[in-house]
């Protein structure tokens, strides 16, 4: 309901970071659908030149933004400069993506008939943002969409409010419209109201599976609105044939447990070769051990924050103890640090005999670990989900990696480093569960423009040389 009251707490202390208002999805897209065309009226430079103002502001604003992405999430300082980072980098890789992806292209014809092909944006476009990355995520959406001249209303996560009402505030201030870039604040309701909108255009969505299975439905009655989902992964890091096992270990604490494993690419299944299985654990144990988990200005700084909320930790903890009870053997119990706060010890469990193995995306710091008899098997595991975001191979042999890289089902296929970590400058997307076909980041002018092909002459000269009675 707009006008209810919205809280977001700090998760390392509990304490209230932010008091506001629900919004009202009618308002917002009514201010932006008027704006939207005048923006788009614009010349190409004069939004590229708003948008480097707005890369200025934020970096003028870097450690203030830094702060508050680290105390309303819970992540590391280090771990909210580099999102900052990624905000301000996101406009120049943008501009020469947009320039490569929907560049003016002019052929001639006959008779000085000419073709060209042009874009147009969609109009006014939802972004729906999440909580694990609240500004660089709905940012790697809104930036492109307004590089293409679209209006934008955007709905961050109601778990990180603050961050998404800073974001926007950082485009204000640089000159962009404030009807071009909304801020619709609310949980679940106003999200319902702004997807289901019959006046945006289209919806960027950064979220689960679930919800995103829910707007795919919603949205296949609107064929003329576009949608571009960016969703999960259950994704799998196969160890195998003589690998460094220092360096393969801390690739798999990267992959598994940066960001509290809140990542969309986070490894959720490590597979090894069964030789392997006890020194990995070694080296994986000795990392661990040393790992420091703690809230985000700690001294020294720590390798993980807490998970965003109680809720969350619970259901991670009795994730945890489920595949504990379908046959699971755990290795290293979750622990819950400091009592009535979502502080989690990475959890390590080995599911090689689990009578149930469920494809689900556990969104903490769980690890699940498998055993298999032969690479061909190694592969068929990692295959074996709904998702197809993220997978590694950490091999030495560059044959194994021809028939993984070959045979793997992800939009993202790494050999020799973590699952995540992707590079902005590059599509980004996966396949199954983890989108539907539309990447995201280098790839993002694809859905926030639409080709226009025309066929020019400077005169008409048009004639009919067969069918016709003679006159």
């Amino acid at each position: 309901m707009a006008g209810q009251e919205l809280i977001s707490t700090e998760p390392a202390t509990g304490a209230t970071f932010w008091r506001g208002k629900a919004g009202d999805a009618d308002a917002e897209v009514a201010a932006a659908r008027a704006s939207w065309a005048e923006w788009a009226a614009r010349p190409l430079t004069y939004r590229i030149e708003a948008l480097r103002r707005f890369a200025n502001v934020v970096r003028a604003r870097e450690e203030a933004f830094t702060d508050i992405i680290a105390r309303e999430t819970g992540k590391p300082l280090w771990e909210a400069k580099t999102e900052v980072q990624s905000v301000i980098n996101k406009v120049d890789i943008s501009v020469t993506a947009y320039s490569d992806r929907t560049g003016q292209r002019r052929l001639e014809g006959q008779m000085n008939v000419r073709m060209a092909l042009r874009h147009k944006p969609h109009g006014v476009l939802a972004v729906l943002g999440p909580y694990n990355f609240p500004a660089h995520l709905p940012n790697g959406h809104i930036v492109p969409a307004l590089l293409a001249g679209n209006a934008v209303v955007f709905k961050p996560s109601e778990k990180t409010p603050a961050t998404g009402e800073y974001l926007v505030k950082c485009f204000h201030e640089a000159g962009i419209p404030e009807g071009c870039v909304r801020l619709l604040l609310g949980g679940p309701e106003q999200g319902k109201a702004l997807s289901s909108h019959p006046d945006i255009d289209g919806l960027l969505f950064t979220g689960s599976a679930r919800t995103g299975i829910a707007l795919n439905r919603q949205f296949a009655e609107h064929p003329e609105k576009i949608l571009a989902l960016e969703m999960g992964g259950n994704n799998p890091i196969i160890v195998w044939g003589s690998p460094d096992l220092h360096s393969a270990a801390v690739l798999i604490v990267q992959s598994a447990f940066t960001t509290a494993g809140q990542r969309c690419t986070a490894g959720r299944r490590l597979i090894v070769e069964p030789r392997l299985y006890e020194p990995l654990m070694e080296e994986l144990g000795n990392i661990l051990d040393r790992m420091i988990v703690g809230e985000p200005h700690a001294d020294p700084q720590p390798f993980m924050g807490p998970v965003i909320d109680n809720d969350t930790a619970d259901m991670l903890t009795e994730s945890f103890l489920a595949l504990s009870t379908r046959g699971g053997r755990p290795l290293r119990h979750m622990q819950r640090l400091i009592e009535g706060r979502p502080f989690l010890t990475p959890g390590l469990i080995d599911m090689t005999e689990a009578s149930d193995r469920p494809d689900i995306e556990l969104f903490g710091p769980i690890l699940q670990v498998m055993r298999t008899d032969d690479f061909e098997a190694a592969i068929a595991e990692a295959n074996n989900t709904r998702y197809g975001l993220s997978a590694s191979l950490i091999s030495q042999d560059p044959k194994l990696y021809e028939q993984f890289w070959a045979n793997i089902r992800a939009g993202i296929v790494n050999w020799n480093r973590p699952t995540n970590g992707a590079s902005s400058a590059a599509p980004f997307g996966g396949i199954g569960w983890s989108g539907n076909h539309r990447p995201s980041a280098a790839y993002a002018a694809d859905y926030c423009a639409y080709p226009v092909v025309s066929s020019e002459s400077d005169q008409a000269r048009a004639s009919i040389g067969i069918g016709l009675r003679d006159g």
